[in-house]
């Protein structure tokens, strides 16, 4: 009789064990599906040309800023690629052109004027152009008050926007 009960009480262990590990391969499963849905579709070769797009946006727009003014150039970029107003890529955002009137008009002026738009001369300055790129796209740096600034101009322009203003950074002006 202990016998019996010996193989019964067996069996159930053998089972709770098995039905246990079941539980928890299946667990992870599912812990592993979700994962995957939050996996980014942008690969390191996405984000370093996204990287290189925003770095020679900042350079050829704010290179002489201070550093927050390099960081709003790019803020206003990003802006740009998540308002739906504009293309959602970086690179489509810095490169943009439009027609207006047979005149060939570019979001950033420094990429209609070809002599610009070889590689930057000025390495160091790039060089820190690349680190604001990467914190503002990278680390999410933010400046809280150019959290809807779609646009921007030299200080020294008066374009006669109707747009409204947000702030004024080292020598650029930012708007709505």
């Amino acid at each position: 009789m202990i016998r019996i009960i010996k193989i019964i009480l067996s069996i159930v262990g053998i089972s709770l064990v098995g039905l246990i590990a079941y539980e928890g391969i299946n667990y992870k499963l599912v812990q592993l599906k979700a994962a995957e849905v939050q996996i980014s579709p942008v690969t390191a070769e996405m984000r370093d040309k996204q990287l290189d797009c925003l770095a020679k946006n900042i350079y050829h727009e704010a290179k002489g800023e201070p550093f927050e003014g390099k960081v709003a150039v790019a803020q206003v970029t990003l802006n740009r690629a998540a308002s739906g107003q504009f293309p959602s890529d970086i690179c489509k955002v810095v490169y943009q052109k439009n027609v207006v009137y047979d005149k060939v008009l570019c979001q950033f002026s420094w990429y209609c004027e070809q002599a610009t738009v070889a590689k930057p001369k000025n390495t160091a300055a790039y060089k820190e152009c690349q680190i604001v790129a990467r914190q503002v796209l990278l680390e999410e740096f933010r400046l809280p008050s150019l959290k809807q600034a779609l646009y921007f101009h030299g200080s020294h322009i008066n374009p006669g926007w109707k747009r409204e203003k947000v702030a004024t950074i080292g020598n650029h002006v930012f708007y709505k």
